[in-house]
């Protein structure tokens, strides 16, 4: 007889695995961590390749590519690899053991690659045909039954939380005056958004690229991961390749009323109970995106912040519905833009950031890039 927490554990071992193949960034995750596969067991970048194979079919795949080819290399991009033929390339891998550089390098790459304003990319559309997805099914199983993706499926750790102050660039990631609130942001985030929509409404002009993201515009921390950099540093979608950052650790009560976005349907469920529509200015990019045609909503964050403290994005729930035209009702749809896996954002007061401070330097000199943190 299996004993529950048995069952239970496989049950989502079987999640994450139909999770990974449900949404554009968990299939960009799995193609990511098949071409590092290849790259661990030694293989050359020659035409029999699968990087080779991916780099050919998704080239031929990207939007508008039309009969643009690279200059001086005419033949070489006229040459068309099939998602049949990648498909073959990757049943024929050996998979290597998951190690936690792998995994959060394959994670971080498909999460940089996240643009919600224009059509997929070419890997995006690759990894979503039919015969693609389904030797990516091999992979998803493979990543799935490892011990370093069970923190996918977790709740907030609110004991150990940090946010990125500020970049490289001197972009700070968060402002907070002395005189400011998060009740006041949000007030001011709604009054913008009502108010950009109605300019929308009146003069299409302004639906182009007004803000693609779906985000409060409120404090925001994650947990820290296995070398005990915050994940913040690492998933961040269309980033900069910022090389510094600092960050504050963020605390939170533990016991905060925050509501876990782990899958489609409990985003859906926050922008049926609590929506604010976006359709005039959203509608161009989000079109562009996911193919939908219609009403956007996106959760009104001032009433989602009259019963919780903090809205928090398991790694699963994202890379199963970012990206994605989620259906809240009959008639309206909305999207997870802009957030990061792990994510939290605090919609009040009771998580503050005026802990402890780091600084941090991205290292590049080997396999896997890495945040160092700098001595004090």
């Amino acid at each position: 007889m299996v004993e529950p927490v048995e069952e239970y554990g496989m049950e989502e071992k079987l999640s994450i695995a139909e999770d990974l193949l449900t949404g554009p960034r968990g299939r960009r995750l799995l193609l990511k961590f098949a071409l590092e596969a290849e790259r661990v067991h030694g293989v050359k970048q020659g035409r029999d390749s699968l990087r080779y194979a991916v780099v050919r079919a998704s080239h031929h795949l990207e939007p508008g590519q039309g009969a643009v080819y690279r200059s001086g290399a005419e033949s070489v991009w006229r040459t068309v690899i099939t998602p049949e033929e990648v498909a073959y390339r990757l049943s024929e891998m050996t998979l290597p053991a998951v190690t936690p550089s792998m995994l959060r390098s394959a994670l971080a790459e498909a999460v940089n690659a996240a643009q919600y304003w224009q059509k997929p990319e070419g890997e995006d559309t690759l990894a979503a045909t039919e015969p693609v997805q389904r030797e990516l099914g091999r992979v998803a199983e493979h990543i799935a039954r490892s011990p370093h993706s069970d923190w996918w499926t977790t709740a907030l750790v609110a004991t150990d939380q940090w946010s990125v102050w500020s970049w490289d660039d001197g972009r700070p990631d968060y402002l907070a005056g002395p005189e400011s609130t998060e009740a006041e942001r949000l007030r001011k985030w709604r009054e913008r958004t009502r108010e950009n929509e109605a300019r929308a409404a009146r003069d299409p002009i302004y639906s182009c690229s007004d803000g693609w993201w779906s985000t409060p515009p409120t404090l925001f921390s994650t947990r820290r991961l296995f070398d005990g950099a915050p994940a913040c540093l690492w998933f961040v979608e269309d980033g900069m390749g910022w090389k510094r950052a600092v960050t504050r650790q963020v605390s939170a009560p533990v016991n905060a009323r925050v509501y876990e976005i782990d899958r489609a349907q409990a985003w859906a469920e926050l922008c049926r109970r609590f929506p604010i529509e976006v359709t005039a200015q959203k509608r161009n990019d989000w079109y562009l995106t996911t193919g939908r045609s219609g009403r956007w909503v996106v959760p009104d964050w001032t009433q989602v912040a009259d019963e919780y403290e903090g809205v928090h994005l398991t790694v699963a729930g994202y890379l199963a519905a970012a990206g994605t035209a989620i259906d809240a009702t009959d008639d309206t749809a909305s999207v997870i833009a802009g957030w990061a896996p792990d994510e939290t954002y605090w919609l009040t007061d009771s998580a503050t950031s005026n802990g402890d401070s780091r600084s941090w330097v991205c290292d590049t000199s080997d396999t896997y890039p890495f945040w160092d943190e700098e001595p004090q």
